[in-house]
């Protein structure tokens, strides 16, 4: 869930993710399962590859930038509200929107092309 607020007249969000529902992909791309199911690495993979490469000129070009309340970076968005990249500071030299923008959007294409899981959060529901 994203919480918008208002700091030094910019606005910030900061992005609660439920615990033990997704995946991280290789590049700092978290699927965030709002809705998973039995299989979350799949159901995860299944909508990178669809939702993660970039075709310019369409919604999958598009990105928006949130400051992080909780840590340091950004995390950047894009046409599927389940999914989100993160980007440390130290990433880039630039840290202005665009520059922090695209270099989210290139590590999102790279996740959905590549498809490697770096960390699985395991569904702890009951049964």
């Amino acid at each position: 869930m994203l919480t918008p607020q208002l700091r030094a007249g910019r606005k910030t969000s900061t992005v609660e993710i439920p615990p033990r529902r997704g995946d991280l992909f290789a590049h700092g791309t978290g699927v965030i399962l709002m809705e998973p199911a039995d299989d979350l690495t799949q159901q995860a993979t299944i909508l990178l590859r669809e939702y993660g490469p970039v075709h310019s000129g369409t919604p999958a070009g598009d990105f928006n930038v949130i400051d992080l309340d909780d840590a340091s970076g950004w995390a950047v968005t894009g046409h599927h509200p389940d999914i989100l990249t993160y980007l440390d500071p130290s990433e880039l030299e630039n840290h202005d929107y665009l520059a922090v923008g695209i270099l989210g959007r290139a590590k999102r294409d790279r996740d959905g092309n590549e498809l490697t899981v770096l960390h699985h959060l395991e569904d702890k529901r009951s049964i």
